[in-house]
């Protein structure tokens, strides 16, 4: 008797730190006031986090702290396709925050520019201040559920190595690739190939689709027959799940 086939896919840590790179808002959440809106956010290499808030904000958000109080930065990472619902993952990071002082903001934010330049790093000291989350704990919510996972697990773990890429790859395969995604809803299970499917998600592991139908939404993982590890073994995996080994399919990117 065959062993259960084990379907390999990111692990929680992994997708945690996909989402937070690809989520474009964020808001911090302290006990007793409203909700601190900001700039932006970056998960760090050593599993902590470094947010950016207005000036205006940061009196209110540590008026009754010494310097650090219990915090969860919540993340959207919604879909780059306009879908009907749009939010893909929502992420909740748990820890500290602390205030960093003002003589190292600026310092601060070089080092953060080496693995994320974001233009918001320019108004560092111009209206805008760091704060630092000590991360002891993160959740991810989606379709499928929620997971939590540790602060070591998460900083062990990477961003799955197609992160950047994801959201070209997805609007590329929805403009220009209908036939593709009309191959692949071809493993969709037989009550939902009456909806509108797109593109919803990819990564080394396989993709996923949203399915649109008349009783709400649903998501579906294929996965690919073994892991990929460059744009050509992608390409290559998805036209052999699309069942078209040989079609030019979609164009590297």
């Amino acid at each position: 008797m065959s062993s259960p086939t084990t379907l390999l896919a990111p692990t929680i840590a992994e997708r945690v730190r996909s989402a937070c790179a690809h989520a474009e808002t964020a808001v911090l959440a302290l006990p007793g006031i409203d909700p601190v809106p900001t700039s932006l956010h970056h998960l760090r290499r050593c599993g902590d986090a470094v947010i950016a808030v207005p000036e205006s904000c940061l009196a209110a958000a540590l008026a009754a702290t010494a310097n650090e109080t219990s915090a969860v930065l919540e993340l959207t990472d919604h879909a780059p396709l306009p879908l009907r619902e749009p939010v893909r993952a929502l992420v909740w990071l748990r820890g500290w925050v602390r205030q960093v002082p003002a003589q190292a903001q600026r310092a601060l934010a070089v080092e953060i520019a080496k693995e994320y330049p974001h233009p918001g790093l320019l108004d560092v000291g111009h209206g805008v201040t760091l704060l630092r989350i000590v991360v002891n704990s993160a959740v991810l919510a989606d379709t499928t559920g929620a997971e939590s996972v540790d602060h070591a697990d998460l900083r062990a773990a990477t961003a799955d190595p197609f992160c950047e890429m994801e959201s070209a790859w997805l609007q590329h395969m929805s403009e220009d690739h209908a036939d593709v995604v009309a191959l692949l809803a071809r493993h969709l299970p037989t009550r939902l190939r009456g909806g509108i499917v797109h593109p919803l998600a990819i990564d080394r592991y396989g993709l996923t689709l949203r399915v649109e139908s008349v009783d709400g939404d649903h998501d579906v993982r294929l996965p690919f027959p073994a892991p990929v590890h460059d744009v050509e073994s992608l390409s290559r995996a998805v036209r052999v799940l699309a069942g078209c080994p040989f079609l030019n399919g979609i164009r590297r990117i």
